[in-house]
């Protein structure tokens, strides 16, 4: 079976599964955080080599200020968790997205989390928190043009590998994957560039009851397709 070596995850459906189940959509969240861990556990395990999460977008802003000042508690106290967590299954953890606009409290809880698990050689996961692709890109084209302004970038030096130097993403392989839990069938602003050959997998299963052979099924579907990038690659061995 082909193992996907990077698999991104639009983490779908806390609030419904919640409210079907006649609890607050916070409990959803707090459920959804807590599978986490597993997915990671048994992603690795089967051989993958780094998961995304998408954790809070940039339009998440526009949900009611109680969802958001609930969510924002909710990814920080799970950042400072994730301290042990990493250290106990050898994960790198990196946080991608524009974080200028969590408090500086969170902003430093991110840092030192990045900085600690830095040295694991397990899987690498990335959280997605105040991420939006169309920002990722517009901040990244931001970053060129000061370069270039300094005179340490030249327009002949702009290509494909060099764009992709200045996204959040730089030295971490484009998704192979992405999954999408609970029914929706769209990209919602997520990783727009990075995704221009993945395969796409959306299940009906809601994030919080996506376990480890939900995870199983979507790999072995991603296995059984034809790998072939319109022809423009040889077929992956």
């Amino acid at each position: 079976m082909k193992i996907p070596k990077h698999i991104a995850i639009i983490l779908d459906g806390n609030g419904r599964w919640a409210k079907a189940k006649g609890m607050p959509r916070n409990y959803g969240h707090t459920m959804g955080a807590k599978n986490v861990e597993p997915i990671c556990r048994a992603a690795y395990e089967m051989g993958v080599r780094y998961l995304t999460f998408y954790a809070f977008s940039t339009e998440n802003w526009n949900r009611p200020e109680s969802e958001v000042s609930a969510l924002m508690k909710l990814l920080d106290s799970y950042l400072k968790n994730c301290l042990k967590i990493a250290k106990k299954n050898n994960m790198r953890v990196r946080v991608i997205g524009d974080i200028s606009r969590l408090d500086e409290k969170f902003q430093q809880n991110i840092l030192e989390l990045e900085k600690a698990s830095a040295e694991y050689d397990g899987l690498t996961l990335q959280i997605a928190i105040n991420y939006g692709s169309r920002d990722e890109m517009l901040r990244g084209v931001r970053k060129m043009l000061k370069d270039y302004e300094a005179g340490n970038l030249s327009m002949d030096d702009i290509d494909e590998a060099k764009f992709a130097s200045y996204l959040d993403t730089a030295d971490i392989p484009d998704p192979d994957l992405l999954i999408r839990t609970s029914g929706e069938q769209r990209l919602s602003n997520y990783l727009l560039w990075q995704l221009a050959y993945s395969e796409f997998y959306f299940t009906d299963v809601p994030w919080p009851d996506f376990h480890e052979e939900e995870l199983r099924q979507a790999i072995e579907a991603y296995s059984a397709r034809d790998r072939r990038y319109g022809g423009i690659k040889k077929e992956e061995e």
